[in-house]
């Protein structure tokens, strides 16, 4: 569904069912971006040129930009992917040389600097979980499953099911042996419908990942 506004509602607070229709905070700022069914965008969020997957979360003061984010992604408070690159061979690293109108020079706004930050894209995997304040760069990937730790900065391509933390971002360890990973890329119980999530969910709370995998990889 493309979006260009906010509504005035939180489900997690007001204790409403996530729909078909995207849930937007009224304070934040949607631009250019498509949202799926039973999505979330929280407070003080900027969201240009962006896709966001079924299911998928940013809790808050959330800043995104030319991402294509994974079904069932959770994002954060503060979280920010694809912060603009700038035009470091300048002369200056000061945005008058690209948004001269802005102020009162001669110049037009020079469209190729922001063309080249849209080819510069994020790309995030499903099922995954991004910790408070942490930022992904642009230009990475991040596989499915991944877990990134709160205030990491991600400035290399990350792994299915990696668990990474630090500035810069390092793989700490996997989730999962890499049978087991197999298995999930398999299952990709996040293409699932509905229906098909909602019987498996006590599975899901209970079965640890291996267990889940094994019971499922039929």
């Amino acid at each position: 569904m493309l979006i260009n506004c906010g509504v005035a509602h939180d489900p997690w607070t007001a204790g409403r069912k996530l729909g078909e229709a995207p849930e937007i905070d009224a304070s934040a700022v949607v631009r250019n971006s498509e949202f799926g069914c039973h999505t979330y965008l929280g407070p003080r969020s900027h969201v240009a040129d962006s896709v966001i997957g079924d299911y998928g979360y940013a809790m808050g003061d959330n800043q995104i930009a030319h991402a294509r984010i994974g079904k069932y992604c959770n994002l954060a408070t503060g979280v920010r992917i694809n912060p603009s690159n700038h035009p470091w061979w300048r002369a200056t690293l000061h945005h008058f040389t690209y948004r001269s109108q802005s102020y009162g020079f001669h110049l037009p706004d020079d469209r190729e600097i922001f063309a080249w930050r849209a080819e510069d894209g994020v790309t995030i995997g499903p099922d995954v979980w991004i910790g408070h304040d942490a930022i992904v760069m642009p230009g990475v990937s991040i596989g499915v499953g991944a877990a990134i730790g709160s205030g990491a900065v991600v400035t290399k391509d990350v792994p299915d099911f990696a668990v990474v933390v630090g500035v810069p971002a390092r793989v700490l360890r996997l989730r999962a042996d890499e049978r087991t990973i197999e298995a999930l890329r398999r299952i990709a119980w996040w293409d699932w419908p509905h229906s098909a999530v909602d019987a498996a969910l006590e599975d899901f709370r209970t079965l640890d990942i291996a267990a889940f995998a094994e019971k499922y990889d039929q």
